[in-house]
């Protein structure tokens, strides 16, 4: 058993922008508890939280890392997590995990795309949230104009729970025992004040006697910050320098008496198969129940799941069912996480985060749970970015397909925002991820750890091929080759079809001039154009096919000779019908900065592409709406990036096939090389 109860637990993330110095923040707190010697360096490679070779050469975190220390009588469950755009989809589901954010912000560079991401998505999901504003030792910063432009961003409920002195060489407190020193900006007094308005807002009776003048103390305000905190009535900012170590013992102090424990916070979201909310409390008699957050798979270690308990005791003979599976499996390995190291321990509480090793059940977002009845709970996760930047890949070595498909099944099980799809039509393996820093990482790690190299370019756009008026096409198949020959005629008419009716075969053959056992021979050929194309090799949509007429030999007419003349014949009505091709239109949505509204509205409507309208949000962000053709969106999560600094972001779905302007369609019929066909 732990030396502490679930009470005594605090699990925090560290989320931000990258290069805000959340790692080298996690380092600084626990040199500070003592759990390390002194605080590694990203730079050198020698971090806790950073302990990926991947991550050390490029030196950002690329993963979501648990460390722990104990402060006070507390223990502390820190997740830091990486800060690139890219990496959201990592990032993100560690919120299902802890109850309190810790949004850390450069005081250089201010609030960030990935700083409103992170504030919006744990607002969302009821945590608690707190602000650490890093690097404040930094030279020509105005850390008072810092403070309200993160008020402005995410609201009055941004109050300083610390101050800096002397140039960001120290904070001093302004809750717990609000000191009498000299502050950088404003004034303790004026701080502690605000934050003591802001708390008694939420309780009545506290607020009735302050307004009668009575002195409140940091531990009468425990139980209304608390609800304040839990409402998102006060998100208490704290400054800190993780290089130097000011604030960092203040910080540690925060964490420890003011965020919220497992059973202080709001329930997590579970939801029964029937979708309806369910209430987990955090009770250690009750039956286990325990949710992946992160599954990662090691060489030496295997598949690894991190998961987070809900409720009962976990031990190394706990049995759980994972998801809805019949079969349940046997915690062999239950290990506590610090960084890259794995230490084995006997038992774990509710509230705490653990890990199981070598259980290959185990996915990400599964619930475990060791009771019957809680088959089909869910644990609703914060929505994640929808992939959309692909890269067509294939073995760049022949005989590694295999290999590489391994390769993508397990990077596939371990990032919910990378997926793998293969196109069928054109016999290709699509990657897709968040950005080309996302995929580029994907294609190293395939390389370094799997030994698998690929040939990457961009994916084809799956266009279609339709007609527009009726038509009739013939062809009389006859081959003789000293033997049995063969022979076949076909006469069909085509037609139309509204757009999405899909393909139509009727047979009005009458008098057996083409026998009934050739009919199905005529409809395959057909449908091999259908697949293939006729003009430009992509599938032929919306049509409706109608033979009529055609002529058989009773020695020479087999099925391979209609199956040709079908297929001709089609090809023959296709090219009389005013043939053109299709491309996809998607449905377009960006948020971005309002000063970057008027740059994307110009480049997507020189991308072809319509503005249906723009809708303002919170923190000076607007959503452009619109749509335009896929096919000039390929490099535009780059674009976007660079337009708006990596502050925005976007999302797409199909929506209609729309024809393609002529000359498009003229260079797509030119680059098609029809295969060669035998007569």
């Amino acid at each position: 058993m732990p030396e502490y109860t679930t009470d005594d637990i605090r699990n925090v993330a560290f989320a931000g922008h990258g290069g805000a110095g959340k790692t080298t923040l996690v380092e600084a707190l626990l040199a500070h508890a003592g759990v390390i010697g002194a605080p590694g360096s990203v730079a050198k490679g020698t971090s806790v939280c950073d302990f990926d070779p991947q991550e050390k050469e490029h030196r950002h975190s690329l993963h979501a890392a648990v460390a722990s220390f104990n402060h006070g009588a507390r223990h502390v469950n820190l997740v830091d997590t990486p800060g690139y755009p890219d990496f959201l989809g990592r990032a993100l589901p560690v919120l299902a995990a802890v109850e309190t954010v810790a949004v850390v912000v450069d005081a250089r560079q201010g609030v960030q795309m990935v700083t409103r991401r992170m504030m919006e998505a744990a607002a969302q999901r009821g945590l608690a949230r707190m602000i650490v504003v890093n690097k404040i030792d930094a030279d020509e910063l105005d850390l008072e104009s810092l403070l309200a432009s993160l008020i402005n961003a995410f609201g009055k409920e941004c109050l300083p729970i610390n101050l800096p002195a002397g140039g960001g060489g120290s904070v001093v407190d302004c809750f717990f025992a609000p000191g009498d020193g000299e502050v950088d900006f404003s004034s303790v007094e004026d701080a502690h004040t605000r934050i003591a308005d802001q708390v008694v807002e939420v309780d009545e009776e506290l607020m009735e006697r302050y307004l009668e003048g009575e002195e409140l103390e940091a531990d009468r305000l425990h139980d209304a910050l608390e609800k304040a905190l839990r409402e998102g009535h006060l998100v208490p900012v704290c400054f800190v320098s993780a290089e130097t170590g000011a604030g960092v013992a203040e910080l540690a102090e925060v964490i420890e008496k003011v965020m919220p424990s497992p059973p202080e916070a709001n329930r997590p979201p579970f939801r029964n198969a029937a979708g309806e909310p369910v209430e987990i409390a955090p009770d250690p008699g009750g039956a286990s129940l325990a949710h992946v957050f992160k599954v990662s798979i090691d060489a030496f270690v295997g598949k690894l799941g991190v998961f987070r308990i809900h409720r009962g005791m976990v031990t190394k003979d706990t049995q759980f069912h994972i998801g809805d599976a019949r079969k349940p499996v046997k915690v062999g390995h239950l290990l506590a996480l610090q960084g890259k190291d794995h230490v084995e321990i006997d038992t774990g509480i509710p509230g705490d985060i653990c890990a199981v090793a070598k259980i290959d059940e185990v996915v990400y977002d599964a619930v475990m749970h060791a009771a019957p009845a809680d088959a089909g709970l869910a644990l609703a996760c914060p929505d994640l970015p929808a992939p959309m930047l692909g890269l067509a890949i294939s073995a760049r070595t022949r005989g590694d397909e295999q290999k590489l498909g391994d390769a993508l099944s397990k990077l596939a099980a371990e990032d919910p925002c990378f997926a793998v799809e293969h196109n069928a039509i054109f016999n290709e393996t699509v990657i897709r991820g968040l950005g080309d820093l996302h995929l580029r990482m994907v294609l190293e790690k395939m390389k370094d750890r799997y030994n698998v190299e690929v040939e990457a370019r961009p994916p084809k756009i799956a266009y279609r091929e339709t007609i527009r008026k009726s038509a009739e096409g013939h062809h009389r198949h006859k081959k003789q080759t000293g033997g049995a020959g063969q022979f076949g005629e076909v006469y069909l008419k085509i037609e139309p079809l509204e757009r999405g009716a899909g393909f139509e075969f009727v047979d009005a053959v009458v008098g057996g001039v083409i026998p009934n056992q050739f009919i199905p021979a005529v409809e395959k050929g057909v449908r091999q154009v259908l697949n293939t194309g006729a003009v430009a090799g992509y599938p032929l949509h919306d049509v409706r096919v109608t033979v009529y007429d055609g002529k058989h030999h009773s020695v020479d007419s087999k099925e391979v000779a209609f199956v040709t003349a079908g297929r001709k014949a089609f090809v023959d009505a296709v090219t009389k019908a005013s043939p053109i091709i299709l491309e996809p239109i998607v449905d377009v949505h960006v948020t971005v900065p309002q000063q970057n509204m008027g740059d994307v509205t110009g480049d997507l409507s020189s991308k072809r592409g319509r503005i249906n309208g723009t809708e303002a949000m919170s923190g000076g962000m607007v959503i452009v709406s619109g749509k335009a053709p896929l096919g000039e969106l390929g490099s535009y999560q780059s674009e976007l990036k660079s337009v708006t600094g990596g502050a925005g972001s976007f999302t797409m779905a199909l929506s209609h096939y729309d024809p393609v302007p002529a000359n498009i369609q003229q260079q797509l019929i030119a680059e098609f090389k029809p295969a060669a066909d035998e007569d």
